[in-house]
């Protein structure tokens, strides 16, 4: 495994391997790697010749930057977790590799990125399209591995390779839980204990309205949800959307689409957790 710093260093050598008819996987990561992290590299080593990972926090995808400064950094950490994993590169650019001069493109998404997280996060899917677009320039990789958790995120993604007409296969991954239910995620280093022990209530809460189906109409179940969860003092309901998982657009009634995506963010103390399940 090799830690690489430089662009240039990068597009060279991974140059060198697609001449030879190598195929490359690529995960981009921020770093704080967790199991849901390995499952994406594990998945991208059975598919590829060369696996690289990229370990960046974007600054342009925050629209908060008290969440910039606390974002969980274990680099020395992350190295050693994949180093046992069968990565053949990291790539761990500076803010400075990465935007030499400020990113101006503005990326037209359509209606994916107005709802949901777009709605709350302003900008944040325009800096995360503007960082992707760069690290898939500079790795030109065959397949990308993104995690569903970040299910709107994954839209976004494909309609970039689509806006960009780019040659990448965007591979999803299963979301990867804790025991207790928890999606994994960096984020979780963050939570007090106390809150930590609450969290498990947003995958059950989903995992129940899944169970009670039609039973309710659409808005009752958005009301059963966002009342359960908010019953907890230590978690705090930001939004809940019934949505088409295509088009991302929520939906008024169970006919409206053959497939429902349920996708939520919830404030836990200080910390942003989002989480999501089918619904049909």
């Amino acid at each position: 495994m090799e830690v690489i710093a430089k662009t240039s260093e990068v597009k060279n050598v991974l140059t060198e391997h697609r001449s030879k008819g190598e195929s490359i996987g690529f995960v981009p990561t921020m770093g704080a790697l967790h199991r849901g992290h390995i499952s994406l590299v594990e998945k991208a080593v059975s598919d590829n010749n060369i696996v690289v990972v990229s370990i960046f926090v974007n600054p342009t995808q925050f629209n908060d930057t008290t969440d910039l400064k606390n974002y969980p950094r274990t680099p020395d950490r992350d190295m050693k977790i994949l180093e046992k994993s069968g990565v053949h590169y990291i790539y761990m650019p500076s803010e400075q590799e990465i935007y030499p001069d400020p990113d101006t493109r503005v990326f037209d998404f359509g209606k994916l990125d107005k709802v949901m997280e777009g709605e709350h996060r302003p900008g944040h899917f325009n800096g995360v399209a503007q960082v992707v677009s760069k690290l898939f320039d500079i790795v030109e990789p065959h397949r990308a591995y993104f995690g569903q958790k970040d299910f709107q995120q994954l839209a976004i993604i494909r309609q970039l390779v689509k806006l960009l007409n780019l040659k990448i296969e965007i591979v999803p991954c299963p979301i990867v839980r804790e025991n207790d239910g928890l999606a994994m995620s960096s984020r979780n280093l963050l939570l007090e204990p106390s809150i930590r022990q609450s969290a498990p209530l947003i995958f059950k809460t989903l995992s129940d309205a899944r169970n009670k189906g039609v039973e309710l109409s659409v808005k009752e179940l958005i009301s059963w949800v966002v009342t359960t969860i908010n019953k907890d003092n230590n978690l705090t309901v930001e939004y809940f959307s019934l949505a088409d998982s295509i088009t991302l657009q929520p939906i008024l009634n169970w006919n409206d689409s053959e497939s429902i995506i349920g996708c939520i963010a919830v404030r836990a103390g200080k910390i942003r957790l989002i989480d999501n399940a089918y619904f049909k």
